[in-house]
């Protein structure tokens, strides 16, 4: 798991796979890794995994490019196909992400959607367009040109629920925060500090505890284990994953989890260099 041997890795990896670059960085233990996309990285990261590498990943980017003075960053071309009554709720998603709509045309029961969008706005873009459209809707995309930068694309709406301890957590701590958000976790498994355990029903993050045991009393009842009313858990994919976290988060990937966590695990320091960059 050393970086000796992740640079190694990476650089063979570089031989037969033509469309992957990599770079060293000023730490000794981080390098960029350039791809054709968050699919062609999840690969490489997977077969790494399954290898038994450890390693974390930080947020993709699109790669930006200077042209004539000015920045450019690579748009596509992203067709849609989507029942007629979610075509509002496309367009809606598309366009909050600085996409132009070019084409839209019906196509019997479907109405056909074609969209000039910025790279970036197309990560993390396909699960919401699933969640909008009840999975209807059949998206592809292909790469044009670069375009000067396009400013601000918003990312996800919704904080994070994040882990106060490193322990196992439990069922009774996991009920009493349904209602705070969606979570990641199941009951009795182990977490620590800073790792992100839930998604947040509000814009923010949240530092809970999930890992407090039931007080033991003399009274009983029956049927009042609580474990047995909470929903189970959201399992997201490693492309999921890239697609979800922010700037200041990564995925801690190991043969047997894929974990997301903040990149700053304890929160004083986080606090503190929020503080610092806000000044």
């Amino acid at each position: 798991v050393t970086s000796r041997h992740l640079r190694d890795r990476l650089m063979k990896e570089t031989e037969k796979n033509l469309a992957l670059k990599v770079e060293d960085t000023d730490g000794a233990d981080s390098f960029q890794v350039f791809g054709r996309g968050i699919l062609h990285l999840g690969i490489l990261i997977e077969t790494m995994r399954r290898e038994g590498y450890e390693l974390t990943v930080g947020q993709p980017t699109v790669i930006v490019k200077e042209i004539d003075g000015k920045r450019c960053e690579p748009f596509e071309n992203l067709v849609v196909d989507v029942p007629q009554e979610f075509s509002g709720r496309v367009i809606d998603l598309v366009t909050q992400r600085k996409g132009e709509m070019l084409i839209m045309e019906s196509k019997g029961e479907m109405q056909h959607l074609e969209f000039d969008i910025p790279s970036r706005g197309l990560i993390g873009l396909r699960s919401n367009m699933l969640t909008n459209t009840a999975g209807e809707a059949v998206m592809a995309h292909r790469f044009t040109d670069y375009r000067p930068w396009k400013g601000p694309i918003p990312g996800r709406n919704n904080g994070v629920l994040l882990s106060k301890n490193t322990e196992k957590t439990t069922g009774y701590s996991i009920d009493k925060l349904q209602d705070r958000g969606t979570f990641f976790v199941d009951p009795g498994e182990e977490v620590y500090a800073g790792q992100v355990i839930a998604e947040h029903i509000k814009p923010g993050d949240l530092v809970v505890n999930a890992t407090e045991p039931k007080k033991l009393t003399n009274h009983r009842a029956s049927g009042s284990d609580d474990a047995s009313r909470i929903a189970p858990k959201t399992l997201m994919t490693l492309e999921e994953c890239m697609e979800y976290i922010q700037q200041d988060e990564c995925i801690e990937v190991t043969p047997k989890n894929i974990r997301m966590r903040k990149v700053i695990l304890n929160e004083e320091d986080r606090k503190r260099v929020q503080k610092s960059m806000a000044t």
